[in-house]
């Protein structure tokens, strides 16, 4: 009786213990096939090499080959120059990346570069607004320089263009050549033509304390007629002579 007793409660106790143990296991298959596995798996993939030349026309290369890097998709992937300018950014996956080399003295144009995921390299101009245009660049790439960064702005001269493009004597010269010019452009004699001067004058001079603009034109108008017909009149007229 004892030993069917024993029996009986072992029973309980092994099959709790299969399940615990169960359990256990399929924690560690779950932590072993989780998310990290995968990311693992991605980044045990396939890596490849980026190569090219840094080139500054005219400039030895021991004078700026020092302070380059050469950037990968921003500073995803850093790369350094020898010195002769060449360059390899190891352990780059299959994808498109913009590569750009930056000093701070010279200026490159970056490249972009698409790695199939058998290894093939391509390399084309970089084209934001058009991305899909394919314009071939060669592979090892030849980066060269296009210039030098300018960091402060050169300081103005004065001339003479400055002071008449100014607002305010162009607000002064304007009135003054429109009133010498006008009366040799204009026909003055037109009494139709004059009226309508003076009121457009009119409309120009609001204010009814400053001088009327009408009045001044009709005066400079007349001014010269009044005067060629006073030196004609003199010119006709003698004076009479004395009778003794």
């Amino acid at each position: 009786g004892e030993r069917m007793g024993w029996g009986f409660c072992s029973q309980p106790l092994l099959g709790l213990f299969v399940q615990v143990a169960v359990v256990v296991v399929c924690c560690f298959t779950d932590i072993e096939t989780g998310p990290g596995a995968s990311v693992s798996l991605q980044t045990n993939g396939d890596r490849f090499k980026i190569e090219g030349r840094a080139i500054v026309p005219g400039v030895k290369t021991q004078d700026w080959v020092s302070a380059a890097r050469v950037l990968v998709e921003g500073e995803e992937y850093v790369g350094f120059l020898r010195m002769d300018g060449s360059f390899a950014v190891n352990d780059v996956p299959s994808g498109s990346y913009v590569v750009e080399v930056v000093t701070p003295t010279y200026k490159f144009e970056p490249v972009r570069v698409d790695i199939t995921s058998k290894g093939k390299m391509r390399a084309r101009v970089v084209n934001y607004i058009k991305t899909s245009e394919v314009i071939r660049q060669p592979y090892p790439l030849q980066i060269r320089s296009v210039g030098t960064h300018v960091y402060f702005m050169k300081r103005e001269t004065w001339g003479w263009t400055d002071f008449l493009m100014n607002p305010m004597v162009m607000m002064m010269l304007l009135p003054l050549l429109i009133i010498v010019l006008l009366p040799k452009v204009v026909n003055t004699n037109d009494p139709e033509m004059r009226k309508e001067m003076e009121q457009s004058m009119n409309m120009l001079n609001p204010n009814p304390e400053l001088p009327d603009v009408s009045e001044l034109m009709t005066k400079l108008f007349s001014g010269s007629k009044g005067s060629s017909k006073a030196g004609s009149s003199s010119k006709g007229t003698r004076p009479a002579a004395k009778r003794r």
